[in-house]
């Protein structure tokens, strides 16, 4: 009635289910109290027998909950106790680097001990020293020529968005249609670097930086100029360096054959590396080699992406960079022992694919691959074939251009 007179309309009946709650004796708070209780009043008894199966049910449930507590602790427990053993490593690690080895650089950088250090991975507070040490500084930047570079590569990009003329744009080294994609391929590829970071796209942190060492090195080297993929390994470098030591890092890195040879997409010499790569190939996973021989996958499906950015883009971050580690100790041939160690990894899985299969699994490998296994995979391969190692065998193909064309699997003599 009080209702009825403040909304000026009858008020509705309560809903049947709104009674049937009214009747229940009990409120329960769980699917367990579901189980437990005893029917309301207006309901028959459980019968006995019901009555103990739901209390027997009852107790496994209780029970099996406290097996999953008491396992989950554990294994938080487990992970905690690793990260310690893992930060102690580290911390005992970087004091070795850090009073050891870069004060005498010279003597200890390849000895024993410093070579295991920097299997196991260098610690990142001293990553970027002992990279810039092992890459040396053959061409002799110095930080006032990468000043004057990006002095130049600023003064390019306003005379383009300027609008300047054509004249002018010749005499600073490319033509305007040159200029014009070598720049948009820059902002293209910043965008697409490690994406999920969101610190090298516009308006990160580092955007600017990577934008400067790439233009930087477009002005220093115009005969190589940008090419996809650069900007990985950049941006690896800024992360562990100073931005100009990391245009010093870059420079030269980009010098070493190899990279020169990708960079400047030299076909023959390029040739010359996959077929000296398929010489090991054949040599540690014969079953694997045979089975892309058969499906007609050659290492340049796969191989170019991992080289041209040094495995930055294809695995996790923290992995790349352990293959970095080794790869500034070792040189080129790690870049290919890896390549091996992925492909061993999976050697089970690629044996039954077809090519597009292969092809799909190797230009996306999973996520969460693991370093432990990755690194343990790759100690597995032997890099000498009949008493050769890496360096002869590519000496030896690079002699034979029959071989070459023919992208010989393996050295006939």
């Amino acid at each position: 009635m009080e209702y009825e007179d403040k909304a000026g309309r009858p008020s509705k009946p309560p809903s049947p289910k709104q009674n049937v709650r009214k009747n229940l004796d009990f409120e329960p708070l769980s699917t367990t109290a579901l189980i437990l209780e005893d029917r309301p009043a207006n309901l028959p008894a459980k019968p006995a027998e019901e009555a103990q199966k739901h209390r027997q049910q009852y107790e496994e449930m209780v029970v099996q909950a406290k097996k999953r507590e008491l396992k989950e602790a554990q294994r938080r427990r487990r992970q905690l106790e690793e990260r310690c053993r893992l930060e102690e490593s580290i911390g005992n690690a970087v004091l070795t680097w850090n009073n050891e080895v870069l004060p005498n650089w010279e003597t200890m950088w390849c000895s024993r001990k410093v070579r295991d250090l920097w299997w196991q991975g260098i610690p990142p507070s001293v990553r970027g020293k002992v990279w810039s040490l092992a890459i040396g500084n053959e061409l002799n930047i110095t930080h006032e020529l990468f000043d004057i570079c990006l002095a130049r590569a600023k003064e390019r990009w306003r005379s383009f968005s300027t609008g300047g003329s054509e004249a002018e744009n010749e005499d600073a080294g490319f033509s305007a249609a040159d200029r014009e994609a070598s720049l948009e391929l820059i902002k293209l590829d910043i965008s697409r670097t490690f994406p999920n970071l969101c610190i090298f796209q516009q308006g990160g942190p580092y955007h600017d930086t990577l934008h400067s060492i790439l233009g930087a090195y477009t002005c220093y080297r115009p005969d190589v100029g940008y090419v996809q993929g650069m900007s990985f390994i950049a941006a690896v470098l800024i992360l562990n360096l100073d931005t100009a030591d990391a245009f010093i890092a870059f420079s030269n890195l980009l010098n070493k054959p190899c990279q020169m040879a990708f960079f400047r997409v030299d076909h023959g010499l390029m040739l010359t590396y996959f077929a000296a790569f398929e010489v090991f190939f054949e040599e540690n996973l014969p079953k694997l080699f045979a089975h892309f021989k058969k499906n007609n996958l050659t290492p340049d499906i796969y191989l170019i992406d991992w080289i041209f950015t040094l495995y930055s883009k294809s695995l996790p971050l923290d992995l790349a960079c352990r293959i970095w580690d080794v790869f500034c100790r070792d040189g080129e041939e790690f870049l290919f022992r890896t390549a091996l160690g992925i492909l061993k990894l999976f050697e089970d899985i690629l044996t039954k694919m077809d090519f597009i299969h292969i092809a799909q699994f190797l230009t996306r490998l999973p996520e969460d691959l693991p370093a432990e296994e990755v690194f343990a995979s790759i100690a597995t391969i032997q890099m000498q074939s009949r008493n050769k190692k890496w360096a002869q065998v590519l000496t030896a193909l690079q002699k034979d251009s029959r071989d070459v064309e023919k992208g010989s699997p393996s050295l006939r003599h």
